[in-house]
C-alpha cells in the first residue's frame, strides 16, 4: 500500500511539470532526427549552458587518465586481481554470438583496442556527443537483441532489470514531450573494447551510453568491474503504457535519507556540507571545470569527463556510526552497485564495508519527507552519488525527487578496471 501510494504521489507530481510542447524548442526538435539534433545543439550553442559544459568535457578529455582521487594522488594496492566466479564462458559466447551477426564494416565500427580512449567518451544527455561504436536503434533488431543479451549475461538479473528500466523511462519520456526519435528505449551507443575471451591474460569489455545511461564493463577472465556507470531518470516511474509500474532509483533515495534522519542532530549538523541545492557557498565562477555546480552536473562531481577529478573527502566518518546505521551505508551500496553480479557484488560491498574507517557520508539540502537532495557516500574503494535534479524535460525549476541521478565511480585509478590492467593494456 506504501509503494502504491507513493507511486501515485510521484505520478500526481510529474504529471504536473509538463511543458507546452507547442513552444519553438519541442515543435523544431519534433522535426529532427537524432543527427539534426545533435547539429543544432552544436551550430546554435542551445542551450548554452549545455554547450559550454561540452566544450569543458572535450578540454578534459585530451587529459591522459589518472582516476579519481581525494587529494591528487592515486592510491596504489587497493585492488588486485580476482576470481569472481564470474560465468566468463557464457557471457564470451553471447560476445561472439553478437559479433556474428555483424558484417565487416559493422565489426570495424563497434569494435576497439582494449585500451582505446574511447572507453572514457560517454555522456549522459539525450544529444549525440560523439557517434562512437554502434546505436542501438540503427541496427537490425536480431543485432540489438544479440547486444542486449550480452548486456544481460554481464549484469545481475536485478542489474539487469533496472537497466531496462532506465532505457524503457527515457522510450517513455520521448512519448511523453513527442520525441520519440531522440529519446527511446534504443538511443544508445555500443561499443567493444578488446577481443572476447575467458583468459585473465587477454582483458575485453564493453560500454553502454545514452541519457541516463552509461554503463562501462570491464572483463580479466572470470574478474568484473563495472564503473563508472550512470543511471538516471526524469520522470522515475512510468505511470501509464505498456510498462505502467516501472519506477528506478526511489530504494536508494530512501535509504539515504532514512540514514540521515537517524543520525544525531550533531553529526547531521557535519554531514550537511551545503544547506542549500544550489547555495551561495558552492564554487561558482563560470569556470565548468573546476566549478562545485553547474546547471547539467548539478550537485555531482564525478560526472561524465570527470575521470580525473579531486574530490576532497566531507561529511561523517562512517566508523563513527551505529551497527544499524553501517548498515543502511551497505545497502545503499547494494543498490548503487546492483550491475555487478552476485558474487562479484558481494566481494565489493565486502571491500566497502573493509574501508569504513576512512569512508564519509555527506549530504547536500533537506532532510525531511519531502525534500529533495544529494548525498555521497565516499572512500577510497568508491565514489557513491545520488541527486534530484531540477526539470530539462519537465518545467520543475528546482530540484525534485521524480528527477534523479546517480553514479558510481572507482577512486584510485579504479575506473575502467585500470587499477588491475597490466601495463601493456591501459588507458
Amino acid at each position: 500500500m506504501e509503494r502504491t501510494q507513493s507511486f501515485q504521489k510521484t505520478s500526481s507530481a510529474f504529471r504536473q511539470r509538463l511543458h507546452d510542447l507547442n513552444t519553438p524548442r519541442f515543435e523544431t526538435a519534433s522535426k529532427q532526427d537524432l543527427y539534426e539534433y545533435a547539429k543544432f545543439f552544436q551550430d546554435n550553442k542551445a542551450p548554452p549552458w549545455l554547450h559550454q559544459l561540452t566544450e569543458a568535457w572535450a578540454q578534459l578529455y585530451t587529459e591522459p587518465y589518472k582516476g579519481v582521487t581525494s587529494d591528487g594522488t592515486v592510491r596504489e594496492g587497493l585492488f588486485k586481481t580476482q576470481d569472481e566466479g564470474l560465468d566468463i564462458d557464457n557471457i564470451v559466447n553471447k560476445a561472439e554470438s553478437f559479433l556474428g551477426k555483424l558484417n565487416e564494416e559493422q565489426k570495424k565500427k563497434v569494435s576497439y583496442a582494449v585500451n582505446a580512449k574511447e572507453w572514457r567518451g560517454w555522456s549522459n544527455p539525450e544529444i549525440l556527443l560523439r557517434a562512437n561504436g554502434l546505436r542501438l536503434e540503427e541496427e537490425p533488431e536480431a543485432t540489438t537483441e544479440a547486444i542486449l543479451a550480452l548486456i544481460e549475461s554481464s549484469l545481475s538479473p536485478a542489474g539487469y532489470a533496472k537497466a531496462l528500466a532506465a532505457m524503457r523511462i527515457n522510450h517513455f519520456l520521448g512519448l511523453l514531450v513527442k520525441l520519440p526519435q531522440i529519446m527511446n528505449k534504443y538511443s544508445y551507443n555500443f561499443l567493444l573494447f578488446g577481443t572476447p575471451s575467458t583468459s585473465p591474460s587477454s582483458p575485453w569489455g564493453w560500454l553502454l551510453y545514452g541519457h541516463h545511461l552509461c554503463l562501462s564493463v570491464f572483463f580479466k577472465g572470470p574478474q568484473i568491474i563495472i564503473s563508472p556507470t550512470f543511471t538516471g531518470a526524469e520522470p522515475n516511474i512510468i505511470d501509464e503504457g505498456e510498462w505502467a509500474g516501472t519506477a528506478i532509483l526511489h530504494e536508494e533515495g530512501n535509504l539515504g535519507l532514512k540514514l540521515m534522519q537517524s543520525l544525531t542532530s550533531e553529526q547531521q549538523k557535519k554531514a550537511q556540507i551545503y544547506k542549500l541545492l544550489k547555495d551561495p557557498e558552492m564554487k561558482q565562477t563560470g569556470d565548468l571545470i573546476v566549478d562545485r555546480w553547474n546547471k547539467d552536473d548539478q550537485r555531482h562531481v564525478c560526472g561524465a569527463y570527470r575521470d580525473n577529478r579531486i574530490v576532497p573527502y566531507e561529511g561523517v566518518l562512517v566508523s563513527e556510526m551505529t551497527e544499524e546505521q553501517q548498515s543502511l551505508i551497505l545497502q545503499i551500496a547494494g543498490e548503487m552497485v546492483l550491475y555487478l553480479p552476485d558474487k562479484s557484488r558481494a566481494l565489493k560491498l565486502e571491500q566497502i564495508q573493509e574501508h569504513f574507517g576512512e569512508t564519509y557520508w555527506c549530504w547536500i539540502g533537506g532532510y525531511g519527507d519531502d525534500d529533495a537532495y544529494y548525498f555521497r557516500v565516499h572512500s577510497p574503494v568508491v565514489v557513491l552519488e545520488f541527486d534530484h535534479h531540477s526539470g530539462v524535460f519537465l518545467n520543475n525549476a528546482e530540484p525534485a525527487k521524480f528527477h534523479t541521478h546517480t553514479i558510481v565511480r572507482t577512486p584510485n585509478a579504479g575506473d575502467y578496471g585500470n587499477a588491475i590492467r597490466e601495463k601493456e593494456h591501459k588507458l
